[in-house]
């Protein structure tokens, strides 16, 4: 039986079931585990939602997305579900439900997922939101609109709004089935993409101002701190998407931004342009991800982390890392 099967039966076969969102959620996270939430719930299953952190500003229109609750507030489930976890630590505090769990299941598209699951469906995609369709496809359920734009935000926001190498005729031909269902596409592109609060935008702009080039242009490096965050009256979450702006710098081939957290610890986002592999740095530091977006957590000062990282993406544009 492949994995879409086992993934469904799985489903179908147990009836209170916990999902597991990925902590500092992005949209394919969010997006899958709202969109699989509400498939559970037509199929009449009890189902929570679970995250170490709180749904992000940016993604609390999306339908569902009131039932996200903290570990310490989750009741202990027969079966759990990790959802875009590129490995057990991307689930924080959440890692304690899945081991009290008799039944486990890892729906990812990571390509460095070591199937830490008893039954595990990881299949590269544009997004997991990809993978969510095919299982609820499997169980035969109708999307209705609130699957759909759920799935909408998981698959559009991992492509890059369809603009990202990892966008196939399978992501638009299920962005087409998604379509069909009459979800109101400007409204989430306007909610994603066309609105930006005045504090982020100006955190975006500290993060640009304070990226260094390196290698002749071709390695961009930027850092956050906390106070950097404060300064312009802003949250972590509106660090989101400062990565990408650096990446976008014309000569630019690698890109990391390291942002200082609450909890001492240095969160970095690594992105490729066109080639170079950036999760070969993520893994080098225990983290993981996809060749051209992949991420870690380092140890303070942030200064530091950020020479290490320069070191080993150096390495990388010049062919002698691993």
């Amino acid at each position: 039986m492949g994995m879409l099967q086992d993934a469904a039966r799985f489903l179908r076969t147990h009836d209170d079931i916990l999902l597991i969102a990925h902590v500092s959620p992005d949209g394919d996270t969010l997006g899958s585990c709202f969109a699989l939430y509400g498939a559970l719930l037509e199929l009449g299953k009890h189902a929570q939602v679970v995250c170490e952190d709180p749904v992000p500003a940016i993604y609390r229109f999306l339908p569902f997305s009131d039932q996200l609750i903290p570990p310490e507030q989750a009741s202990p489930a027969e079966a759990v579900v990790c959802v875009d976890c590129a490995d057990l630590a991307r689930t924080g505090r959440c890692e304690l439900l899945f081991r009290a769990a008799k039944a486990t299941l890892n729906i990812d598209h990571h390509s460095t997922n070591d199937h830490y699951a008893e039954a595990n469906y990881v299949q590269k995609a544009g997004a997991t939101g990809e993978l969510i369709f095919n299982v609820i496809n499997c169980l035969k359920i109708t999307l209705n609109k609130n699957i759909a734009s759920c799935l909408y935000v998981a698959i559009t926001t991992d492509t890059g709004n369809f603009s990202y190498s990892n966008t196939t005729p399978d992501t638009m031909r299920i962005a087409a089935d998604i379509l069909d269902t009459g979800i109101d596409l400007p409204y989430l592109n306007r909610c994603l993409f066309r609105t930006v609060p005045f504090p982020k935008l100006k955190l975006h702009a500290l993060g640009v101002t304070k990226a260094k080039l390196y290698d002749y242009g071709r390695i961009a490096i930027s850092y956050i701190t906390l106070e950097d965050i404060a300064s312009c009256g802003a949250t972590s979450e509106d660090t989101e998407g400062i990565i990408d702006a650096i990446r976008d710098i014309d000569s630019v081939e690698v890109a990391a931004l390291l942002r200082e957290s609450d909890d001492g610890l240095v969160r970095v986002s690594l992105r490729g342009k066109t080639s170079a592999d950036v999760s070969k740095i993520a893994t080098r530091l225990g983290g993981g991800g996809h060749k051209l977006a992949a991420g870690c957590t380092m140890s303070p000062p942030v200064a530091e982390a950020a020479e290490q990282i320069l070191g080993f993406a150096i390495e990388l544009l010049h062919g002698v890392s691993e």
